[in-house]
């Protein structure tokens, strides 16, 4: 192994440990306790920014609107609650990890399966984007630099993140147990202080911007025109159900028995994010709070370059006006979990990627588990494609908003429809009268859910289209259409595979063999003793004719040595190697169709990386463009160089594919 190799090696093992093996994947199984912050982390912290959208939307209307935010968020509550119960039954039904794609291939057929696919693909990506992009705004509400360098902080979050879940599942849970935890309870204690203040102790609570007006885009909106803008706060206000579908795609990390865990963390997260969303908005209506646009036009009364804080920012200032440590403890919890919300689609896009591949719908690659036994793939390309919208939206949470939320209620509308046929399947068969009644319960429950969802989605598409959402919802197509042709693509080999069983079963007439000869040595010597080896029926020996003088030594040297094998010597008017190879065997080919023709090339295997640049050129490109040839079989036959003797007796422990052998080199080579 190489200095570079041992380099990259060994910052691998520090950065990710040292590898699981695959009967060590029990281990790594999620209790509930761990299981709530690395799936509902996305769901918790999403109550910090969805509310702060409501008041957002309905800035537009003036104060007057902003009255009606708890209303907005009541209903948002609603639709939380339907889901939620919606997703227990899912569950229970579904445990092996697929989730609404899985619900939806089984019940509506693949192409429906595939459009929750790509939705919950695209979804998961823009919950890394939002996530940490609300992050650095939180964060640059307490330090001014932050707000100045918001791509390059979100940039930074994703990478540590990626970095974070390589390392495993449950380590990534680990880690983000205290800073979901810290978050609950510094905002439960928030509010329920400050409301203690408000009506217990009757102290005046008020939010730095509760003296500030509103400069309104209209403040005389009626009829359709404003029951369109209570549609849009509130299809705002939905990013709050973000994360609920991640627990029953992420049903095989948990431990046993599975199903009844998922559920009751399912739960739990729906318990906490009504409390914290009703909570957080009631109190800032009542403190005044507000949280527009553009501060410097739409406030009235701000003083000039006034910063704008986020909502929960607000909320946390005024509460602990006179405790300046709970504020900075707020602001610190909600910064750390909404950067670390985003594990939840790192935990959750890499499981559908996974069950994608495994349905031969996305790249074999994404299947695999990684040194920690983590989906690895899917964590890069999750990772590379967030990092992609935030640098393209400039970190800005309202403009990446309007992405969001889209693919998510077309996922829970699809699978609500599935859970619903799901139920009237089994009703047809079942003839115990206690399981009956119970999946006739639950029928109602997931039609319920699929009248809410489906309304919801309508509702999202109306308001939010024109404001970018129709860019997700052509990722979203984009998505569906690649996955469509990649499976394509694998159907396509499959068949060819089959087809070729019949034709392979022929056994060939006869087997000639060829090694390729740029001079006589120990390397080219041994290639020939195994070719002869393989008892082949005519073996020859080739070289290409590059050089008169090298190419007549050859051949003296050749007919003094004690070699049986024919060498014939094959012109090149343009010192090419490569071509005249294939044409040749090409040739050999055309003449004996029936026949098999191996070609034998000596390799170098070297100790060091520069030694491959200095070596294997031509060899490389002649395999490369034999392994196109119908009939012709490759093989290589290595010599070990004197700079390789370093590496024979090392422990390599595990090593990634390629490791062993730095470098292919040809005796064929001309040096």
């Amino acid at each position: 192994m190489s200095t570079v190799s041992k380099v990259s090696v060994a910052t691998k093992r520090l950065l990710l440990g040292r590898p699981f093996r695959s009967d060590k994947l029990g281990h790594t199984l999620l209790p509930k306790r761990i299981a709530l912050p690395v799936f509902a982390s996305d769901a918790m912290s999403s109550v910090a920014y969805a509310p702060q959208e409501i008041f957002l939307v309905l800035s537009v209307a003036g104060l007057s609107a902003m009255t009606l935010a708890p209303w907005v968020a009541v209903a948002v509550a609603v639709v939380m609650i339907v889901v939620v119960a919606s997703y227990r039954q899912n569950v229970h039904a579904y445990p092996s990890g697929g989730g609404d794609y899985e619900v939806a291939t089984v019940n509506l057929g693949p192409n429906a399966g595939l459009t929750v696919g790509s939705a919950l693909l695209v979804d998961y990506v823009l919950t890394v984007s939002v996530s940490v992009s609300s992050a650095a705004e939180n964060v640059g509400s307490a330090i001014p630099f932050v707000e100045h360098h918001r791509v390059w902080f979100a940039v930074a979050a994703i990478v540590f993140l990626a970095a974070v879940n390589l390392r495993g599942i449950k380590e990534s849970g680990t880690f983000l147990a205290f800073p979901t935890y810290a978050f609950i309870v510094s905002v439960v204690v928030m509010l329920v202080w400050g409301f203690v203040k408000i009506y217990v102790l009757g102290d005046t609570v008020q939010a730095e911007t509760a003296d500030f007006g509103i400069k309104a885009e209209d403040s005389h909106l009626v009829g359709i025109a404003f029951v369109f803008l209570i549609a849009r706060a509130f299809s705002s206000g939905c990013a709050a159900l973000t994360g609920v579908e991640a627990i029953s795609n992420g049903v095989p990390a948990f431990r046993k028995p599975k199903s009844r865990n998922a559920a009751t963390t399912l739960l739990m997260l729906g318990t906490f994010a009504i409390i914290l969303l009703l909570g957080i908005v009631l109190l800032a209506e009542k403190i005044g709070a507000k949280y527009v646009m553009d501060p410097a036009q739409d406030l009235i009364g701000a003083p000039e370059g006034y910063q704008q804080k986020a909502m929960i920012a607000q909320l946390a200032h005024a509460v602990f006006d006179s405790f300046p440590i709970g504020f900075y403890i707020v602001a610190t919890a909600t910064a750390l979990i909404l950067m670390l919300a985003a594990n939840t689609a790192f935990n959750g896009f890499p499981v559908l990627g996974s069950v994608l591949a495994q349905d031969r719908y996305l790249p074999r690659q994404l299947h695999t588990r990684g040194d920690r036994l983590a989906f690895s793939n899917g964590i890069v390309f999750l990772a590379v494609a967030a990092t992609i919208f935030v640098i393209s939206f400039g970190a800005q949470v309202t403009s990446l908003i309007q992405l969001y939320i889209v693919g998510v209620f077309v996922s829970f509308t699809l699978s609500q429809t599935g859970m619903v046929r799901h139920w009237t399947r089994h009703l047809r068969t079942e003839t115990d009268p206690r399981a009956r009644r119970r999946m006739m319960q639950s029928r109602v429950i997931n039609s319920i859910g699929l009248v809410m969802t489906a309304s919801v989605l309508v509702v999202v598409l109306i308001t939010k289209f024109t404001a970018g959402a129709w860019i997700a919802i052509l990722a979203m197509v984009a998505i569906f259409v690649l996955m469509k042709l990649i499976h394509h693509h694998y159907a396509s080999v499959q068949r060819e595979l089959e087809r070729a069983q019949d034709e392979d079963s022929v056994l060939p007439s006869r087997t000639h063999s060829i090694v390729l000869v740029s001079t006589l040595h120990l390397a080219t010597k041994r290639a020939i003793l195994y070719a002869r080896a393989t008892r082949p029926d005519l073996l020859e020996a080739i070289t290409v004719n590059v050089d008169d003088r090298d190419t007549r030594k050859l051949v003296s040297e050749w007919e003094a040595s004690d070699i049986t094998v024919p060498l014939k010597v094959i012109a090149s008017p343009y010192r090419e190697v490569t071509r005249p190879v294939i044409e040749y065997v090409r040739r050999v080919r055309r003449e004996s169709p029936r026949d098999v023709i191996t070609v034998f090339i000596p390799e170098y295997v070297v100790g060091h990386w520069w030694e491959q640049i200095l070596h294997n050129q031509s060899a490389l490109r002649l395999k490369g463009r034999l392994l196109f040839e119908p009939g012709v079989m490759v093989t290589s036959v290595p010599w070990q160089l004197t700079s390789s003797d370093r590496l024979k007796n090392r422990d390599y422990g595990y090593t990634a594919p390629g490791d062993t052998r730095r470098a292919l080199g040809s005796g064929a080579d001309k040096r």
